[in-house]
Order: C-alpha cells, then sequence, then structure tokens
C-alpha cells in the first residue's frame, strides 16, 4: 500500500464558511484535500497514458495505476488482479449483472435472486435480464429494512445464476446480513454479486468475505473522485466469473473493460481507499457520536426510525417526524442543512421510496422520510436547530 499523505484527522474541510452543514454523504462526498491534491498532480503534472510503453510518463502512469489498484484491494482483501476499474458503481453494477447473461443462457441457469430494495442500478439492469427470459425474483425486506437469509435459502434454485443483495442500503443505512447469505451460499455454485458502493471503506470485515464473488464500488462516497468506481471480480480457484465485456475497443482491463484509463480519478480513488482504510476507527467513532446526538435532539419530537437502528452503519439515519412532510422539511432546513430525502438518483422527480414502500410503512410515513447521511469533515451539526424547526412544522 502506498504512504497515505500526513495529515492530521479531519484538519482540513473543503466545506466553504457559512454555507449549510452538509448531510447528505449518501449522495456524494466531498471530496478529501488529500485526494484532490493527488488528482491534480495527476492532472497537471504526471499526465500520462498508463497504455504507453514507451517512455517514463505512461511507465508511471502504469506503476500509479497498479498502486492503486492495490490500494482498493486492500480494503476488501482482495488480490491485485482481482480489481477492474470502471467508472463508477453503477457501471459496476451493470458489468456484473448483465454481463453474466451469456453464461446463464449457455448453461441453462436463468434464475436470479435480488432484493426489493436494491438501488435502480440494480433493479434496472435486472429488468432487462427479466425481458431476455431471465426469471428474476426480488425478496422483500423485514420491516427493519434488511433482508432475510433464510428467504435466500428458500429462494435457492438448482438453476439460480446470481444471487445479488446490496451491503448497505443507500436510503436507510441498514446493513444487510451478508455473511449469513454467503453461508446459505456455501454448497451452492450460484455467483455472489454485493452492491457495496455505500459500504465500501465504512465496512470492512464483511465485504472480505471470500465468498462475495462480484463486490462493485464507488469512489466517490469515500471522499474520492467522481467517475471511478471499481468492480472487484473474485476468483474460485484459478477461475474468474464468466462476465463478458458490455463494451469493445483497446482490450484495458484484461479485455472486460476498454478505454483509456483515466489515471487521475484512479490516483484519487486509490487514495481515498487507503484513507478510508487507515482511518477506519477514528472515522466510525466520530459518526457514532453525531449518530448519538442526532438521534437526542429528536427524540422529543416522537421521531420514528425508518429501519433497525441497531442494524444501520453509523453514518446513516432515515427519520419521519409526525405531521411533517418531507419536502416542507428540507425547505424549513435548507439555510441550515443540506439532507434529502431519498436516492439521489431519483431526487429529480420525486416518487415514494421503493425502499420503504417494500418495508410496509404507511405512505404518511414514507412521505414523510428524511435521510440524513454524513462523514469525515461532518463538524458542528446544528441539532437542537434541527430540532426547532422541525417543531415548528409539527404545530402548524
Amino acid at each position: 500500500m502506498t504512504e497515505v499523505p500526513n495529515s492530521d484527522f479531519h484538519a482540513d474541510t473543503p466545506f466553504p464558511p457559512h454555507a449549510p452543514v452538509y448531510l447528505d454523504f449518501n449522495a456524494t462526498s466531498p471530496v478529501d484535500p488529500r485526494v484532490a491534491e493527488e488528482v491534480m498532480t495527476y492532472m497537471a503534472h504526471e499526465f500520462g497514458n498508463a497504455g504507453s510503453r514507451t517512455h517514463s510518463y505512461g511507465q508511471r502512469a502504469k506503476e500509479r495505476v497498479k498502486q492503486a489498484r492495490a490500494e482498493v484491494a486492500a480494503v476488501v482483501a482482495a488480490q491485485v488482479d482481482e480489481v477492474f476499474f470502471t467508472s463508477g458503481a453503477t457501471e459496476s453494477n451493470n458489468l456484473a449483472i448483465l454481463g453474466m447473461a451469456a453464461h446463464g443462457e449457455d448453461t441453462g441457469k436463468r434464475h436470479i435472486i435480488s432484493t426489493q430494495i436494491e438501488h435502480k442500478a440494480v433493479l434496472e439492469p435486472l429488468e432487462v435480464l427479466q425481458a431476455r427470459g431471465f426469471d428474476v425474483e426480488l425478496l422483500p425486506p423485514t420491516d427493519g429494512g434488511w433482508v432475510s437469509p433464510e428467504a435466500v435459502a428458500a429462494a435457492l434454485r438448482p438453476d439460480t445464476l446470481l444471487v445479488s443483495v446490496m451491503a448497505v442500503n443507500n436510503e436507510t443505512g441498514v446493513i444487510q446480513p451478508l455473511h449469513e447469505i454467503a453461508e446459505v451460499l456455501s454448497g451452492h455454485d450460484a455467483y455472489f454479486h454485493v452492491d457495496a458502493a455505500q459500504a465500501f471503506g465504512k465496512l470492512i470485515e464483511p465485504l472480505r468475505n471470500a465468498r462475495i464473488d462480484l463486490l462493485a464500488v464507488s469512489g466517490h462516497k469515500i471522499g474520492g473522485p467522481k467517475g471511478i468506481g471499481a468492480l472487484i471480480c473474485r476468483r474460485r480457484g484459478y477461475t474468474r466469473a464468466p462476465l463478458k465485456p458490455l463494451m469493445f475497443g483497446g482490450g484495458q482491463e484484461r479485455g472486460l473493460r476498454p478505454g483509456t484509463l483515466p489515471v487521475a480519478l484512479i490516483a484519487g480513488m486509490g487514495t481515498a481507499s487507503a484513507l478510508a482504510l487507515n482511518e477506519t476507527e477514528d472515522r466510525l467513532r466520530v459518526a457514532m457520536e453525531i449518530k448519538e446526538k442526532l438521534l437526542a435532539a429528536l427524540a422529543p419530537l416522537g421521531v420514528e426510525l425508518n429501519g433497525d437502528v441497531h442494524r444501520t452503519v453509523a453514518s446513516t439515519l432515515n427519520v419521519s417526524i409526525p405531521g411533517v412532510d418531507s419536502e416542507a422539511a428540507i425547505v424549513a432546513l435548507k439555510d441550515v442543512v443540506a439532507l434529502s430525502n431519498g436516492s439521489a438518483c431519483t431526487s429529480q422527480a420525486y416518487e415514494p421510496s421503493h425502499v420503504l414502500t417494500a418495508a410496509g410503512f404507511p405512505q404518511s410515513r414514507v412521505e414523510g422520510a428524511l435521510r440524513l447521511s454524513w462523514g469525515p469533515g461532518t463538524t458542528q451539526v446544528p441539532y437542537e436547530e434541527i430540532a426547532r424547526r422541525l417543531r415548528g412544522l409539527q404545530k402548524r
């Protein structure tokens, strides 16, 4: 692993002064200043093409990509050559799901198990396969927001090709029981795909389970730049999952994902990965302090927790305040905090959360849901002012 840049934890902040406190890390995180410095170095100075073998510029770029591969691999205890760089978790999920189609068709294995609470980056590729004749089975969550391993076991069939379960739900922050699901699959040859966009760099051990074959991650969720991610494709013995590429031309990434490698973005993701791994304990401690203080401030309002709070990551809360509509709350708080009421990928045209609806919550609770998420650099959260303004909406 590369030496992580020297800097005190939270010594610098990317947030502008006098701006609302940013509590929407699940949508995207601010780029860590140490990462930004690395990216600019490879944009402005070390600009070589990693595929150029005839000069030192290309060689240095190639070495930085190799180093970043090792930095990403270290977070999930993968081998360096099991890391394939992509444009982000959405592309990685598409490659993992659609890339399995030919193998499913060739072997007659057309059954896929997933969940009703997946991100659209998983649900929409599954719809494409369903239109091609695959049998896609979406399991409902418990009212705590997680999918039961027993439900996965009951759905498993001899012709099951793929099981796709996210690591952490992007709306509720609920951690899914990956270890238990991996145990269910221990005697079956179905491939196990995990969308880890919200977990990579935040949960360490759950993503290191060797039974997870395909792992999709994104750089901009952990202080890295947008436009870069990876698909970790673990081997079983000496055999890699039988993925077919979705694009062609150039043969980069061992023929699985062509295109000139964005060295600056890859370098940034490598540094962000190394920082996340090295600072895990500090980040977890600070995130838990914020979570506990938010819960204490909102408790007098009769807050309803959307998702089992004991199974959520330290950096996310999804709550409904009785009598408060989420859109009204966002407007009332806009000069104080930046937050959301659902996935950023569908927020341009607000629709009731498919995640909370699948959990069986009443419509009023779904429409009132607020997602608060934070991370490194989050300080000075105005807990009491948030509660005061929401209390004011309750009295209207």
